[in-house]
């Protein structure tokens, strides 16, 4: 006899995408879940937080090029300018779909937190890319194994691969890593992610909670800023 199905795992079964994008998203997720995932355990990703770190601080050379006038932000008219230079094709209404999930603070703007979540929707959605593989691979060697790194943990998290991560599969993750206080653990972790408290996690609030967890962070970013300045 199976396990009984919980109240939120049923729930999450009838969820809806609110958007087109998130539909996309889900898609994608879903693609790469039918591949499988190298991650064992919630301790092994753990350990690649460093590593990971280090890769995703590699964005703020993307970040600098194309924040053209310097204002700490990309507009919408330079991340235009950003995909089209990085040679990735998206509709008009893609672009704007985009900028507007990853403007969370919606002031217009993409900070270097969020342009970080932006890049890696962009390389889920065109993992199949030979283009955009071909970029990423001569300009910037270790985005492209970070971002796989990346959704290689939201699918070792999304158990029944249905594109969201529920709360039930966040506490059995991290249930399995023996941690003494596991279930604390894991309802502190999967509040940080479930941003609107829905009880369910897409992969771009698992990025968002996943910059904060590894250390990338805007305040960290204004205080390098302010250094270089003194300097």
């Amino acid at each position: 006899m199976g396990a009984a199905v919980t109240k939120s795992e049923a729930l999450q079964k009838e969820w809806v995408p609110e958007t087109k994008l998130e539909a996309k998203i889900i898609e994608a997720v879903q693609r790469r879940a039918s591949r499988g995932t190298t991650m064992k355990s919630f301790n092994s990703i753990v350990l690649k937080f460093p590593k990971i770190d280090d890769g995703l601080r590699n964005c703020k050379v993307i970040f600098q090029e194309f924040d053209i006038d310097s204002n700490g932000s990309i507009d919408h008219s330079e991340l235009k300018n950003c995909l089209r230079k990085l040679e990735i094709s998206f509709e008009e209404d893609e672009i704007s779909d985009l900028f507007k999930a990853c403007d969370i603070n919606e002031d217009m703007g993409i900070t270097f937190t969020e342009f970080i979540v932006l890049l890696c929707l962009v390389y889920l959605l065109k993992d199949d890319s030979s283009t955009l593989q071909k970029q990423w691979r001569l300009g910037m060697p270790k985005l492209e194994p970070t971002f796989e790194t990346l959704v290689d943990t939201f699918v070792f998290l999304d158990e029944n691969k249905d594109g969201y991560v529920s709360r039930e599969e966040m506490v059995r993750a991290i249930d399995e890593s023996g941690e003494r206080s596991s279930g604390r653990i894991a309802m502190k972790r999967f509040e940080e992610m479930d941003w609107d408290k829905n009880g369910m996690v897409n992969f771009k609030e698992f990025l968002f909670a996943f910059t904060q967890w590894v250390g990338i962070d805007e305040n960290e970013e204004e205080d390098d800023d302010d250094n270089n300045g003194k300097a």
